[in-house]
């Protein structure tokens, strides 16, 4: 709609400072006419007056004028917050009534356009927590419109704007230049209400297994809390599982301590038992995840004899600085009698009896390169190895030509634990190391530098035959002859190498090959890596995202199951994403602990922060908005007791808010379509006006 606006401007053709002067000599000449009692001074001041006009150049305007309209903006907070305590239902009404009462406001004199917007918040990473960004969408839903539009803003909330300046550091002025217009708070919250939380103070990232992990806490209980309430209990649980209860003082930080048990990542989450009749118990929790790493590896290599391929095991176990390496090589054996003393035989006295009996269990691996029974190492001693492997340990023996023959370590206790039987003695060719199926999907070789069906490998030189009996063969030979074999045994791990070649890789041998990837791999698969599990579940979190992936050496996973935080069940289709690995993806849609299994094994992921803002204080306030609502005019109403307030328009410098109402101010911005200018005192019809009234005044003055 558009309208016609008349009204008077003036175009001064000389500055105002000019104009100014030259009214005060009109004024004094005719005050010094009435003084000297001329006659014509009356039409000496008016013809002053007309010459004065028109140096002012008065024009009338006429203008055709098309109203904007008044913009206001409906706030509605949707953050997690807002899903406790009855909040959403309160505020779905409120807004649905308030866009309702502004339908009926809009007038085609003075339109009006409720804009209407949302603040959600996220699961986001845990270095990424945001909270309730209130001035931020405020600020980005009211950016293309002018300030001599915008009406005045209603927001639906708890209060609780993460993104609020420091008040305390602006004026009344700048407060007041953060919105030009009424602010009104409509709050869902209750009167009353009390909580107990859980504060997260400090948590480790990082933790070294087998050691304690510190982790600083504090429980506390705010708002109007009934007298007499039971202590907080606090329940502490790893990957799933209890790991203690412990009952703590409110309002008092609290360090507890847990071992990690192992490496890879660890899922903590600590509850803290619910207060009868508080707001939300969704702050009773908190969850991060620990990234377990192994202090000091310490591996026991004892080399049956000096040979080329024993440098190939001390420099890869040398180099990882990990790793604490005893290793002992046997010289010459016992029976070799030459008259000096066994206890002499070594350069250092091998402590066997230390060694093997008393500090075994100190060991992560023994390894067995190219060792042969020759008096050295009792029975005793070898059956205690074979318990320690029982009990969680892991042996790597590294076959030699003589593993078939009868001072085989297979003729020993170990033989109950050994994935392979020696079915003679060894081949000497040149052959290439191959892949096996299991091979190209376990993740000790199947990433292997320039491995694949034909792997870009130089060859070996000797191959020992053994006929495996459990576990999986990961490499062989040209002719499927069994090289590498890996097993579980009770809760530790063997693995057979058929060779004492490998070393020709490490000397680049036709090219040479992965060899100190390869024993690594091997080496920290015996010692458990979770990253070289071959039978695993495991989840990463990125952002809401979790990336599952399924290893497996035998059939696909079809789907895995989902659990949510809020007791909900999804589920996500796993695809494949290599040989023996699968993957899926879920987009989570809230924060938490997400249990996750495909059937056979399980896994957790936290998603979000370990403490969310959202809920550090899910008690509804005034006082974060208290202080922009108050400067522009607004109303702070609490919904559930006064329900929703009546909508007006306010026009000038009224008040905006009144007991049971709430007002938006009119604005009347508009943008100008047409316009004419007209002339109300020509120059020259000023002057002839003005010639005439002083032609006047001199004919009276004369006679």
């Amino acid at each position: 709609m558009e309208l016609n606006a008349t009204g008077l401007i003036f175009n001064p053709v000389v500055p105002l400072w000019v104009l100014a002067i030259f009214a005060v000599l009109i004024i004094a000449f005719f005050l010094f006419g009435l003084v000297r009692g001329a006659r014509g001074a009356w039409l000496r001041l008016l013809a002053g007056l007309v010459l004065l006009a028109a140096f002012a150049d008065p024009k009338l305007s006429k203008e055709l004028r098309e109203p904007l309209s008044d913009v206001a903006l409906l706030l509605v907070d949707e953050s997690a917050s807002q899903t406790i305590d009855g909040r959403t239902e309160l505020t779905e009404e409120a807004s649905i009534a308030l866009q309702a009462a502004a339908e009926k406001l809009t007038d085609p004199r003075s339109p009006l356009e409720l804009r209407v917007a949302t603040v959600k918040s996220s699961a986001g990473e845990a270095s990424d927590d945001p909270g309730t960004r209130l001035f931020t969408a405020m600020e980005t839903a009211l950016a293309d419109v002018g300030e001599d539009r915008i009406s005045g803003a209603i927001v639906i909330t708890d209060g609780r704007a993460h993104d609020a300046p420091d008040w305390n550091a602006l004026d009344e002025d700048a407060i007041e230049a953060r919105f030009p217009a009424p602010l009104h708070v409509l709050s869902t919250g209750r009167d009353g209400s009390y909580d107990r939380r859980l504060i997260l103070e400090s948590a480790p990232a990082f933790g070294i297994v087998g050691e304690d992990v510190s982790i600083r806490l504090r429980i506390e209980d705010i708002g109007a809390t009934p007298t007499g309430a039971p202590p907080p209990q606090v329940a502490l649980r790893i990957d799933g599982k209890d790991v203690r209860r412990d009952v703590l003082t409110a309002d008092t930080a609290t360090t507890i301590s847990a071992k990690l048990n192992k490496g890879g990542a660890s899922v903590f989450e600590i509850i803290v038992t619910e207060l009868d009749g508080e707001i939300t118990t969704r702050n009773n929790r908190a969850l991060f995840t620990v990234q377990g790493a192994r202090d000091r590896l310490r591996v026991l290599l004892v080399s049956g004899e000096p040979h080329a391929g024993e440098r190939s095991w001390r420099n890869l176990l040398k180099a990882d600085p990990s790793v604490d390496l005893v290793h002992f090589t046997i010289l010459r054996p016992p029976t070799k009698m030459s008259g000096t003393p066994i206890r002499e035989l070594s350069l250092i006295p091998f402590p066997t009896r230390e060694l093997f009996m008393q500090k075994i269990d100190d060991f992560d691996l023994v390894i067995f390169d190219r060792y042969t029974r020759r008096g050295v190492l009792a029975p005793a001693y070898l059956a205690n190895v074979a318990d320690y492997v029982r009990k969680g340990g892991a042996t790597l023996i590294a076959a030699g030509p003589n593993f078939g023959g009868p001072n085989s370590l297979y003729r020993s206790p170990l033989a109950d634990i050994m994935p392979a039987i020696p079915s003679g003695g060894s081949v000497e060719k040149f052959y290439t190391p191959l892949l096996t199926d299991p091979g190209m999907k376990h993740p000790v070789t199947s990433d292997l530098p320039q491995a694949g069906e034909e792997p870009d490998w130089g060859r070996w030189a000797r191959l020992i035959d053994i006929d495996p009996r459990t576990g999986d063969v990961l490499m062989a030979g040209e002719e499927d002859e069994p090289l590498l074999v890996l097993d579980r045994v009770g809760e530790g791990r063997v693995a057979v190498l058929a060779s004492d070649t490998a070393w020709l890789w490490s000397r680049g041998f036709e090219g040479g090959g992965p060899l100190a990837e390869m024993l690594r791999r091997v080496a920290h698969w015996l010692m458990k890596e979770p990253q070289l599990e071959e039978d695993a579940l495991t989840a990463q979190v990125s952002g809401s995202r979790i990336n599952i992936t399924r290893r497996s050496l035998g059939e696909a996973p079809k789907v895995a199951d989902i659990v949510t935080p809020s007791g909900n069940r999804v589920a996500a289709q796993f695809k494949n994403a290599g040989p023996g690995k699968w993957q899926a993806l879920y987009e989570a849609e809230e924060a938490g602990l997400f249990s996750i299994t495909d059937g056979t094994l399980e896994a957790s992921a936290a998603v979000g922060p370990p403490s969310p803002k959202e809920f550090e204080n899910p008690l509804a306030t005034f006082d974060i908005l208290r202080p922009i609502s108050a400067v522009t005019g607004g109303a702070e109403i609490m919904l559930r007791d006064s329900g929703v307030p009546e909508l007006r328009r306010v026009s000038g410098t009224r008040k905006t808010s009144g007991t049971g109402w709430i007002g938006l101010r009119e604005r009347g911005a508009y943008v100008v379509r047409d316009a004419t200018l007209t002339p109300l005192a020509p120059g020259w019809l000023a002057l002839l006006l003005a010639a005439a009234l002083l032609l006047g005044a001199w004919r009276m003055e004369g006679r």
